[in-house]
């Protein structure tokens, strides 16, 4: 019965404090996709004239802060109580969507007002994604840490499923100032959760020391681990050139399909449809493989590349629903077989790098893919989307070629050895 309660899918959920957590932030989750549809939707079609550069912009402020912040970000989150430290984080993303909803409702609302909303968001952001992957682990334990990272995913696209389709509906009955409203009211909940978590039973890990070579550490601990050096180099290009969504389907759906902002809230939620399957089959795995990520970055170049050919908005969502699938499944096994690769108290830092690169590359890829939306069309943008899937492909074969090597190689000796004893 023991092996068996390791494989159930829900198994996270047995702790008390993990099911607080989960709960809080589902509902701040669904209250953030809202608040990016309609962001995306006031820039390209009230501030901007369908101007997909602008989106492009927008995003490129709101991750940027990824990179830029990485040794602060990481080393936050290696030496800080990450518990209070999401407790400020979240305050603040509360306020940052307040503040825009009321911009918006009086009217004032300016691009360059968003295009500031936008970069405090990620500035905040940046200290608040390493510290919650993190935190996941002083929740449930290492041992069913895959699972609760798998259950989170499943949760966050839940939420991307849910946010889109009413801030659909929402920005064509009360405008988009209301989302951010709303929004700013979901923090509650999860700073609320935080509150009633259950402090004696939280497993921290033990934290290093506080030195000055903190910051750097990362940095080399990743240089001398080839293994980590191809992931994050998978997730440079598919986050950089792959998951710019924001653009790949609001662009699609105003200039290829023609649509209404309900539309474009539907269509973002058929790709969390198939995150959501991907969520859930990542959660039955103990330690994902890498030929995973291989297979699932090959899947997310086809699927995208499909979606790009789609002659209609519903073959577009089938499309998108098995690029989520592709996506999600690529997201959950490297988080988790990185944190599980990296020792305990490097953890933090290596988890910030990956968050960095992974949003933080969207900066770079997001005005590029914007203006190949506006020059040359959505569907050619797309194509660089499952380009990068490909290559990311190629990437982790190459680096999974090396690993079987290496095995081979060393076991050849002990083999030879076997065969010759007494």
């Amino acid at each position: 019965m023991r092996g068996m309660s390791d494989t159930r899918l829900f198994r996270s959920l047995r702790f008390y404090n993990y099911r607080v957590w989960a709960i809080g932030a589902l509902v701040s989750n669904i209250g953030t996709w809202m608040q990016r549809i309609a962001q995306d939707w006031l820039v390209l079609t009230v501030l901007t004239d369908h101007d997909a550069s602008a989106v492009g912009i927008t995003i490129a402020l709101q991750f940027g802060p990824q990179l830029l912040l990485l040794p602060l970000t990481g080393y936050a989150a290696d030496h800080f109580d990450r518990r209070r430290l999401i407790l400020v984080t979240q305050a603040l993303l509360g306020l940052l969507a307040l503040g825009l909803g009321l911009a918006t409702l009086t009217g004032i609302v300016t691009l360059w007002q968003v295009y500031a909303f936008a970069l405090g968001l990620g500035c905040v952001t940046a200290f608040d994604a390493p510290a919650r992957q993190t935190f996941v682990n002083d929740l449930v334990g290492e041992k069913h840490l895959s699972n609760a990272v798998a259950l989170n995913s499943t949760s966050f696209n839940a939420a991307r499923m849910i946010g889109p389709a009413v801030a659909g509906l929402l920005i064509g009955a009360v405008g988009s100032g209301w989302v951010f409203m709303l929004n700013a009211a979901s923090f509650a909940a999860v700073l609320g959760a935080l509150c009633r978590l259950r402090l004696d039973e939280l497993r921290p890990i033990a934290r290093p020391r506080h030195d000055a070579g903190g910051l750097t550490e990362g940095f080399r601990y990743v240089w001398q681990r080839p293994d980590l050096l191809a992931i994050l180099l998978m997730l440079f290009l598919i986050g950089t050139f792959g998951f710019n969504f924001a653009v790949y389907i609001s662009t699609m759906s105003v200039k290829v399909f023609h649509g209404e902002a309900s539309q474009y809230g539907l269509l973002t939620s058929s790709l969390a449809v198939g995150s959501i399957t991907g969520a859930l089959l990542a959660a039955k795995r103990e330690r994902p493989p890498m030929r995973l990520l291989c297979f699932a970055t090959l899947g997310f170049g086809v699927c995208c590349g499909l979606a790009a050919l789609a002659p209609n908005a519903y073959l577009f969502a089938a499309a998108l629903m098995l690029t989520g699938l592709a996506a999600l499944t690529f997201m959950t096994a490297s988080n988790a077989l990185i944190q599980l690769s990296t020792e305990p108290m490097m953890r933090g830092r290596v988890m910030a790098l990956r968050m960095a690169i992974t949003m933080g590359g969207t900066p770079l890829g997001a005005p590029l893919v914007g203006w190949l939306a506006d020059h040359a069309g959505p569907r050619w943008a797309m194509s660089v989307g499952a380009s990068a899937g490909v290559i990311a492909a190629l990437i982790g074969g190459i680096m999974l070629l090396r690993q079987q090597r290496r095995q081979r190689l060393y076991l050849q000796p002990q083999e030879a050895y076997r065969q010759h004893e007494p």
